[in-house]
């Protein structure tokens, strides 16, 4: 049950910004921006960071609907959104992206456990300043938007079915709007 009243009962963290529609919507402009806006890296490849660092957090609302956007993004490919969430270091993505989730996990546990080798990992395999740039805010980011869904308690639905198609939305109209 969520800690504050949600209008309409809608689910994560759209429910959670409709109670404030003014931040509301400056966090669905953010997220817009970070995973639609421009970027050396695609819409699938921030979906996944997204979800990585969405599963390294255990929120389970942002989990499911940003590893449904990445499935759908990246052509339906759900097994590969699962493998990265379960066993990155086997997962099929290329070295350069499995260095860019291994920083953004870094900046998950912690902004301070990503060092000079991290970054430098991530340079030997292609990626500029504007890619580190982007997976740290991105992951940065998605540890706000966790703990806002979880801090509060937002509603949680069980079914992956819902997941599917919320992934499928965003994946087609993107964040601009969901705060109503």
């Amino acid at each position: 049950m969520p800690h504050i009243a949600i209008p309409s009962q809608l689910p994560g963290i759209v429910g959670l910004m409709a109670t404030k529609p003014q931040s509301g919507h400056q966090l669905s402009a953010l997220a817009e921006q970070l995973l639609r806006g421009d970027s050396p890296l695609s819409h699938g490849e921030r979906e996944l960071i997204a979800a990585y660092v969405s599963s390294l957090n255990g929120t389970r609302f942002c989990t499911s609907s940003h590893s449904a956007a990445a499935a759908h993004t990246l052509g339906g490919d759900y097994p590969t959104v699962e493998a990265v969430k379960h066993d990155l270091a086997t997962a099929p993505v290329s070295e350069k992206l499995r260095a860019l989730l291994r920083l953004a996990g870094k900046v998950q546990a912690s902004g301070l456990a990503v060092t000079a080798e991290d970054i430098e990992a991530a340079r030997s395999l292609g990626a500029d300043d504007e890619t580190i740039h982007d997976t740290v805010l991105i992951a940065a980011a998605f540890c706000m938007f966790n703990r806002y869904v979880d801090g509060l308690a937002a509603i949680t639905p069980e079914d992956p079915a819902l997941y599917d198609k919320i992934g499928e939305m965003l994946a087609a109209k993107g964040y601009a709007n969901l705060s109503g």
